[in-house]
């Protein structure tokens, strides 16, 4: 990618879009210009919000773009997992005005910019303090409006993404704690997944549960106070939902660093920043490394912390260097 190059980014998410323009300079580093966030609800498309977007920042758009979203990126017509937008892949250029396009999961892109960023931009959460930049895979996991899950793999100074859909996967109750929280998602789905669970709205189904098991009637709230009380401990039910979180989120986010053989783990998404001190202190490490015969295994996997808001669009316009260089 030759020096002084730009090209819009957007991030989408299910609740959250974010816009930029990516700046690429030499040796492919990423600066981001005129970065703006808007709620996907209250845009009817991702055409609509591309022409806000260039509103916004007062100048005509660049020819070329990459695009992250919270969506298998493989359909030829592509429904945001937890969002209203659809997205139809042969049309994005001509909707977009746009030359070139790179459309790439928005966990894929998380990974991407992860490949890039330096060790000192990285928060030791737990294990040993292991190399992120060797030969490898480590696994990417973050809890938002939903459970996201990639891989990275380095080998001999290069590197490759794979797009998964883990945050799929069955949720496997440890106690009788986490039995009653199933029991009680049954009622609502046929199927529940860890990120019913491992996510944003998860908190309040495991609030929920707690109370169900006192018997109390919990205080009405939006998943927004409930984060928040829940973090600053002012009501206790909530930062006892909080500390079942972590446990749930440690085991799950185990079980697929099992699954994919990785070294390391990334901690990214939404809500990372949010919760990382009780991170440190919960029973998160406890759950990550209990896995039976494997447990000596685990306690040598190292865990971090990517705490960037503009991860996705770092990422996205990697993906675009990796994919047109």
């Amino acid at each position: 990618m030759s020096d002084d190059h730009k090209i819009a980014v957007v991030d989408i998410g299910g609740t959250h879009a974010r816009f930029a323009i990516a700046h690429m300079t030499g040796n492919d580093a990423i600066t981001l210009e005129d970065v703006v966030k808007m709620r996907v609800d209250e845009h009817a498309s991702l055409r609509l919000a591309w022409e806000v977007y260039a509103n916004q920042i007062g100048q005509r758009l660049p020819k070329e773009g990459a695009i992250a979203l919270a969506a298998p990126v493989h359909n030829d017509v592509m429904q945001l997992t937890n969002a209203r937008w659809i997205i139809r892949p042969s049309l994005l250029s001509t909707d977009l005005k746009l030359n070139r396009i790179t459309l790439v999961n928005d966990f894929s892109a998380a990974a991407h910019a992860i490949a890039g960023m330096e060790r000192e931009s990285f928060k030791h959460i737990s294990g040993p303090h292991n190399s992120l930049n060797g030969d490898g895979l480590t696994s990417v996991i973050g809890p938002g409006t939903g459970l996201g899950v990639a891989h990275l793999r380095r080998d001999n100074g290069d590197y490759r993404v794979t797009q998964t859909e883990g945050g799929h996967i069955d949720f496997a109750p440890l106690d009788v704690l986490e039995d009653k929280i199933l029991s009680n998602l049954r009622q609502q789905h046929q199927r529940v997944s860890v990120e019913r669970i491992v996510s944003g709205p998860g908190l309040k189904n495991i609030y929920q549960a707690l109370a169900d098991m006192k018997g109390l009637e919990p205080e009405k709230m939006d998943d927004q106070e409930l984060w928040q009380k829940a973090s600053n401990s002012d009501d206790q039910l909530a930062a006892a939902a909080l500390d079942r979180f972590c446990m749930c989120f440690g085991a799950v986010a185990g079980d697929l660093v099992l699954a994919q053989g990785s070294n390391n783990l990334v901690i990214t998404g939404g809500l990372a920043s949010r919760f990382q001190e009780r991170l440190l202190t919960s029973r998160f490490q406890q759950r990550f490394v209990a896995k039976g015969r494997f447990q000596s295994h685990m306690e040598n996997i190292g865990v971090y912390l990517a705490a960037d808001d503009n991860l996705g669009l770092k990422g996205a316009a990697a993906a675009f260097i990796q994919e047109h260089q």
